[in-house]
C-alpha cells in the first residue's frame, strides 16, 4: 500500500548539448574511418548504452564479430602487396567499405532520432525548480473546496421549479371604507328624519 503524500519524481533524461553532441560524433566517425573499420564498434557502444535497446547491443556484438574477422583477416594477408591475390584485396576492400559505410550511418542516423524525441535541451544556466507538494489536509480540501464553489453558485442563480411565485398581498384601502359607511349612515339619517318631518306634517294638517 502507499501511503500518501507527494508521489516522488521520476528521473528525466537530460539532453547534451548541441556542440557536446557534435564533437563526440565527429571523433567517433574520425576514429573509426581512421582504423578502417577497426574501431566500428566503438560508436555502436555508445549508440547502445545512450538508446539501451536490445537491437543496438545486437547490432554492436554483429558490429564487434565483423571487427575480429577483419582483423584475422588482415593479419592472415602477406606483408608483401604484391604476393596478395587480386580476390583477396577487392574482398578486403569491400569488407572496409561496408563496415564504414553500415556502423557511420546506422549510428548517426539512431543517435540524432534518439535526442530528437527528447526534445530540445534546456536553456544552458536556467535551473528548473519543481513546484513544492501540497500539504496532505490541502491536497484533499482544495478539491472538495473546487467541487462545492460551483454547486453553490448553481443553487444561488437556479430557482427551484417546484415552488410557485407568491404575490405579496395588498393592502385593503381601510380608511376610505370607514368614510363610506359613515357617508352611506349619514344618508340614511337624513332620510330618515326627512321621512318623520314628512309624516309629521301630514298628521298637524
Amino acid at each position: 500500500m502507499h501511503g500518501y503524500g507527494p508521489m516522488p519524481q521520476q528521473p528525466t533524461t537530460s539532453r547534451p548539448s548541441p556542440a557536446t553532441l557534435t564533437t563526440v560524433r565527429v571523433i567517433l566517425v574520425a576514429l573509426t574511418v581512421l582504423s578502417c573499420g577497426l574501431l566500428g564498434w566503438a560508436p555502436m557502444l555508445r549508440l547502445a548504452i545512450v538508446t539501451r535497446r536490445p537491437r543496438d547491443w545486437f547490432l554492436l556484438v554483429v558490429v564487434l564479430a565483423l571487427n575480429i574477422g577483419l582483423f584475422v583477416f588482415i593479419m592472415a594477408t602477406p606483408d608483401d602487396p604484391d604476393q596478395m591475390s587480386d580476390a583477396a584485396a577487392l574482398f578486403m576492400m569491400l569488407w572496409i567499405l561496408g563496415l564504414l559505410a553500415g556502423v557511420i550511418t546506422y549510428y548517426l542516423y539512431a543517435e540524432i532520432r534518439h535526442y530528437n524525441t527528447l526534445g530540445a535541451p534546456a536553456p544552458y544556466g536556467t535551473p528548473v525548480h519543481p513546484a513544492p507538494p501540497l500539504p496532505y489536509r490541502q491536497q484533499h480540501i482544495a478539491p472538495h473546496q473546487q467541487h462545492q464553489q460551483p454547486q453553490q453558485h448553481q443553487q444561488h442563480q437556479q430557482p427551484n421549479p417546484y415552488t410557485a411565485p407568491t404575490t405579496p398581498p395588498t393592502p385593503t384601502p381601510a380608511p376610505q371604507r370607514l368614510d363610506q359607511v359613515r357617508a352611506e349612515l349619514d344618508e340614511l339619517s337624513d332620510y330618515l328624519r326627512k321621512e318623520n318631518k314628512d309624516s309629521r306634517d301630514g298628521e298637524g294638517r
